[in-house]
């Protein structure tokens, strides 16, 4: 039987997708509204530099007019010339005495600082340049073994921030022959901690820092050595050189000045010796000696 009634209006089903249609387009925009929020990149702060190679200006407050870090790539922060640097610079730039050693001299322990600092370096000296060894091996530690208890207190009232220590040296260089007999006997090839060393040419009369700390890099540039009734560094390269033996692992670089001088040539190469000497550069010679205690039956000399 045939209702009478009109067909229903569609107008409900309209209505209800509208609705529909605006409630999902209303979610989408407040979604992708929270979404773009979230990759805004926040201000950036004063301690914040950006990795951009464009500089970024940033309004100045009416406190500071202090200039804002410049903005290169892959600098973590702004930092200040380390006190070290900044000292070296103005004290050699307003003194007219030049150091010990020439230009190419330096540059040859210069490269290797370049390479190992910050590291443990070891003077035998201490001179116009240690304020120089001390600024190229920033954040290590510089110690200067010196003779001459005057100078060192010259120097401290200059030179306050360098760490130097006054110690005493026995033989005078015209011993230096007797002395190079001696260091050919049996117990002056033994491997120890000088302290405890049976050889005469070992020297025990310095802080126990001195003999404690495994040294990267020892520089031999005293004592005086240069008449034959003063100090000779007959012991001082002798003792450098069983240092560098006794380390417990890796390699020290030893340094002779001088080297031009009778003494700081036989001693050099008689106790450093020949095998490991790697360069040299006008009157000083640069050694590299491998730790003695890590292989077994290594002999004194390669």
């Amino acid at each position: 039987m045939r209702s009478n009634s009109k067909p229903q209006s569609p107008f409900n089903t309209k209505l209800i997708l509208i609705c529909a249609f605006f409630l999902l387009f209303l979610l989408l925009v407040i979604s992708t509204g929270s979404t773009f929020s979230k990759q805004q990149p926040s201000p950036i702060s004063e301690s914040r530099i950006s990795n951009s190679t464009d500089p970024i200006e940033e309004p100045q407050s009416s406190e500071s007019t202090s200039v804002a870090c410049p903005s290169l790539p892959l600098t973590p922060t702004c930092t200040k010339t380390p006190p070290s640097l900044a000292n070296a610079l103005i004290h050699y730039a307003t003194t007219n005495i030049t150091p010990q050693q020439t230009l190419k001299e330096i540059s040859v322990s210069g490269r290797v600082l370049e390479r190992k600092a910050p590291c443990n370096f070891l003077v035998f000296g201490l001179g116009r340049d240690s304020l120089m060894w001390t600024a190229l091996n920033h954040g290590g530690r510089t110690v200067f073994l010196e003779e001459d208890k005057a100078w060192i207190e010259q120097i401290k009232q200059k030179l306050p921030s360098l760490e130097s220590y006054h110690v005493e040296y026995a033989t005078k260089v015209h011993q230096a022959d007797d002395l190079l007999e001696t260091g050919r006997q049996e117990e002056c090839k033994v491997v120890s901690d000088p302290r405890f060393s049976k050889c005469a040419l070992a020297l025990k009369g310095f802080p126990s820092d001195v003999y404690d700390i495994e040294w990267d890099l020892i520089m031999v540039d005293a004592p005086t050595g240069f008449h034959d009734e003063a100090p000779g560094r007959m012991n001082a390269i002798y003792t450098a050189g069983l240092m560098a033996r006794n380390r417990e692992e890796g390699e020290t670089d030893v340094f002779v000045h001088d080297v031009d001088r009778v003494v700081e040539d036989k001693f050099s190469k008689a106790f450093l010796c020949e095998g490991y000497l790697t360069e040299q550069e006008g009157r000083l010679r640069h050694f590299i000696i491998p730790s003695h205690r890590v292989g077994s039956g290594r002999p004194f000399c390669p």
